[in-house]
């Protein structure tokens, strides 16, 4: 597309995100933005394919004492990761006052306890990165809110005070604390919105100045090395009276608008949406699949495999998975079973009964963890979210499950990961094999802190080596790792047709069309042997032995089969 393509559909999406409001101060701002950014240095990255693997992470996830933290993330991939890992997930970056990062005083800076961006143009060398940005809310403590709570006049409209005459009778928040949070200022009060807490403040993109800085800054993060970037609650973004405030038009019309502007400077970039919210709702970020987010987080596999292998059956998640369909040649999933965050179960809304829901909350409350609620319009709460380490929240307590098992349902659950059709993301707790991290959840008294422990480099690597439990997980996920990473039709894009073989197993065929290439991929989530008959014979990639259409897999085993 040329700049005169651009800037006339630029301009589209922009009269229909203000509608009447719009005027020609809207174009000629968005005009001389895309003019500032023309003559800057742009790094076009190659194709997502069946290589690409995420790794999520914090930059001071891993540390060392009296070093920049994400000089040591970086020393330790290259050492202990490799090539297995091609993408790296940084959560928040940024100066921040709560939420461990998403509570952002500047968008621009990088945490000085972290490093600067000299060590993130470093690790985008050897690495693609993935920012996160966080363009819903900013610290109160920012010099955008203080400004507002100063009456500075640049920043007067930047957030969104109380107003009798604005309904949010309708509107879905994932807190249950107040809507509005009320500030102290020189001559009494001033309020805000706080979709998420009192630290975290809403910006108000209805007031232009808001929408072109927030552009400006994720154009900005493209050119410094963000070859994916992730939209944190961007659901929540434009408010309407008597709305939900949640999924509006607008809010879908500005990720188009970003999408335009991202594929104009630096195409291949991935926009990747985060909502927590059911599957629906979630997919509908994908636009028309060209025009919008390039993934979206697949915020129902999380909880489905947890039931999967908690009931042993795989009807639940096998009826899920053939609804899930090619979305085209530039948009997929971006698939995860455990992040930063808890287990979702939003997203288990029209698949899971309450009584199956309550067997998962029960069972991470036997297993430690917690649970996080959520205010519905009608006053009452419900489970927002399972904070619990995702390998501590697989364990059957109440049959005996061994060391070993354990070991061996998380890699049944990766291969279910790392063979669905997408690009699988692992969380470094998840990779590295660790279990729930009581002392930060007590100490904090936040839930999601049990599964954010900070892990010392030269222990973590000593554990890697001779912890039986860690050495196993991520041995195993690297594995799997290698093996998709030379099968193209493990491609993000390539078919999938889910298998109805036997209710103790999850099947899938994926099938690259191009290529011609087809892998069967099928994993036992019983506790005890299963035999079952494959549609066709093949090599498994796990041992290289021929399989004559009959497989028999140990508990929580699985097999690829190459056609």
């Amino acid at each position: 597309m040329d700049k005169q393509q651009l800037l006339a559909q630029a301009n589209e999406k922009l009269q229909f995100i203000y509608g009447d409001e719009y005027e020609d101060f809207h174009k000629n701002g968005l005009e001389n933005l895309i003019s500032q950014w023309e003559n800057k240095k742009w790094h076009v990255p190659t194709p997502i394919s069946e290589k690409n693997v995420y790794m999520i992470t914090y930059g001071d996830s891993i540390y060392e004492d009296g070093k920049p933290t994400l000089e040591t993330l970086y020393k330790f991939l290259k050492n202990q990761i490799g090539d297995t890992i091609t993408d790296v997930h940084l959560l928040p970056m940024f100066p921040y006052t709560s939420d461990d990062g998403f509570s952002v005083t500047d968008y621009r800076k990088i945490n000085p306890e972290l490093g600067n961006w000299e060590h993130i143009e470093k690790l985008s060398g050897d690495y693609r990165l993935m920012f996160d940005f966080v363009a819903n809310h900013i610290s109160k403590s920012s010099k955008w809110f203080q400004g507002y709570l100063n009456d500075d006049p640049k920043y007067r409209h930047y957030f969104i005070p109380k107003d009798e005459n604005f309904d949010t009778s309708k509107v879905v928040r994932p807190r249950t604390s107040p809507l509005y949070h009320e500030y102290k200022v020189a001559l009494g009060t001033k309020t805000a919105w706080t979709t998420f807490s009192e630290d975290q403040v809403d910006v108000n993109v209805r007031h232009f100045p808001v929408l072109l800085e927030l552009t400006d800054i994720l154009l900005e993060y493209a050119n410094k090395g963000g070859t994916s970037i992730r939209l944190d609650a961007i659901g929540f973004l434009w408010k309407k009276s008597a709305s939900s405030s949640i999924h509006l038009p607008e809010t879908h019309a500005i990720i188009e608008l970003w999408h335009l502007l991202l594929d104009y400077f630096k195409e291949g970039t991935q926009i990747i949406t985060e909502t927590n919210v059911p599957h629906k709702e979630n997919i509908s970020y994908f636009g028309d699949g060209e025009n919008e987010a390039h993934m979206v987080y697949q915020f129902s596999l999380p909880p489905l495999v947890l039931y999967t292998l908690t009931t042993h059956d795989s009807t639940k998640l096998t009826d899920w998975a053939k609804t899930i369909r090619k979305v085209s040649n530039d948009a997929t999933y971006f698939n995860f079973l455990a992040s930063h965050d808890g287990i979702g179960m939003r997203p288990t809304e029209g698949i899971l009964t309450d009584e199956e829901k309550q067997l998962l909350v029960n069972k991470v409350e036997d297993n430690g963890g917690r649970v996080s609620y959520k205010s519905n319009p009608d006053g009452s709460q419900s489970v927002y979210e399972l904070n619990i380490n995702y390998s501590e929240a697989l364990v059957n307590k109440q049959e005996n499950e061994t060391d070993a098992d354990a070991v061996q349902k998380m890699l049944a659950a990766h291969s279910i990961l790392t063979s669905f059709m997408g690009v699988p993301a692992i969380y470094y707790h998840s990779l590295l094999g660790s279990k729930n991290y009581y002392e930060g959840l007590v100490a904090s008294g936040i839930n999601r802190r049990i599964n954010r422990e900070k892990l010392e480099y030269s222990q973590i690597v000593d554990e890697l080596k001779n912890e039986d439990r860690r050495k196993a997980i991520y041995g195993g996920i690297q594995e799997m790792i290698k093996i998709r990473q030379q099968e193209p039709a493990l491609s993000p894009y390539a078919e999938q047709r889910v298998l109805d073989l036997n209710t103790s197993v999850f099947a899938l065929e994926r099938k690259n069309e191009q290529t011609g290439d087809t892998v069967f991929t099928v994993v036992n989530i019983d506790n005890k042997k299963v035999t079952i008959e494959l549609p066709t014979s093949g090599k498994n990639l796990f041992n290289d032995r021929q399989v004559e259409r009959t497989l028999t897999l140990d508990p929580y085993s699985y097999a690829w089969i190459k056609k």
